[in-house]
């Protein structure tokens, strides 16, 4: 009896033979599981594809753990980690939120070392993390514990709770990410609205297939942090409001100034600043004046 496997699987077949590399071989495999015939005489054909796609995941497992060890992560003044279960398009969110280009697939545990992106928001530059996810052998409880921001990504309100529970990282904010919200109508949209809201959840409900709710959530993901914005201003100029010198909270003029430049505070004589902290506009201070979010600062110098 003829396996006569079809056009669908012969093209999966092609895809398979044309990968540049195992993840793209995983995902022809998977391809031709589905579309392999159901009948008697296909089942060396489905036993073979199926030793095949367990080698190869083999294989991927192996490399993973050889490179993870070499490869640090450098914390960056606002980090935040995205955490979930597989599936839960982790990926997709860091691809839309920053200059990352992940591996996106639809089996399983595609992610198998961290992954890192900068999301650009209000002249600030953020870390990013994708994690594996949990349940996953390469799951980092180190990098997790380490965070300062965690984004639990979830499909369903069930998964928040198992995912709280698996993390014990009790000084991170939290923000709750409802993905794929696109595939709901609008009164399942409500409930789960009114639920996270009850429940008392930081969150945010997104699609990254439509790109609805990623402002909402980039605003929610810097106001996670701990941080000030301090603006600069060079004499007879205007102030520079695209980039801020990002610092800490209660950091003083002295920190803004060696944020610029390592050294640089000894050359000053004096400031000059506008904003939160400030008296009045261009009050003059010295180097031990607390800065506030949003201030703009000149400084004069020897």
């Amino acid at each position: 009896m003829a396996t006569n496997p079809g056009f669908e699987f012969a093209n999966a077949e092609k895809k398979f033979y044309a990968a540049k590399d195992d993840e793209d071989k995983i995902e022809a495999l998977k391809e031709m599981l589905k579309y392999v015939p159901k009948h008697k005489s296909a089942e060396a054909l489905r036993a073979n594809l199926r030793t095949r796609y367990k080698k190869l995941r083999q294989e991927m497992t192996k490399k993973a753990k050889k490179s993870s060890g070499k490869k640090g992560i450098k914390k960056e003044v606002m980090q935040a980690v995205l955490v979930g279960l597989t599936n839960a398009g982790k990926s997709s969110i860091l691809k839309s939120l920053t200059n990352a280009q992940p591996k996106i697939a639809s089996y399983g545990y595609t992610t198998i070392e961290p992954l890192i992106g900068t999301l650009h928001y209000q002249g600030c530059n953020i870390q990013l993390i994708d994690m594996p996810p949990i349940g996953s052998d390469y799951f980092d409880r180190g990098v997790v514990n380490n965070a300062d921001t965690l984004l639990i990504v979830v499909e369903k309100i069930n998964e928040i709770k198992y995912i709280f529970d698996s993390i014990k990282n009790p000084h991170a904010k939290r923000i709750v990410i409802f993905n794929k919200i696109d595939m709901h109508d609008e009164e399942t949209r409500r409930k789960i609205r009114e639920t996270l809201r009850t429940k008392k959840y930081n969150f945010a409900i997104i699609s990254t297939y439509t790109e609805e709710g990623l402002d909402e959530l980039k605003e929610k993901i810097l106001n996670s942090f701990d941080v000030i914005r301090v603006y600069t201003k060079h004499q007879g100029k205007r102030e520079n409001l695209d980039i801020p010198v990002v610092l800490q909270s209660n950091s003083t003029l002295k920190d803004v100034a060696e944020k610029i430049l390592h050294g640089y505070s000894k050359k000053v004589k004096f400031a000059k600043i506008w904003g939160p902290s400030s008296k009045f506009p261009g009050q003059q201070v010295g180097l031990k004046h607390e800065v506030k979010d949003k201030d703009i600062v000149e400084f004069f110098t020897e």
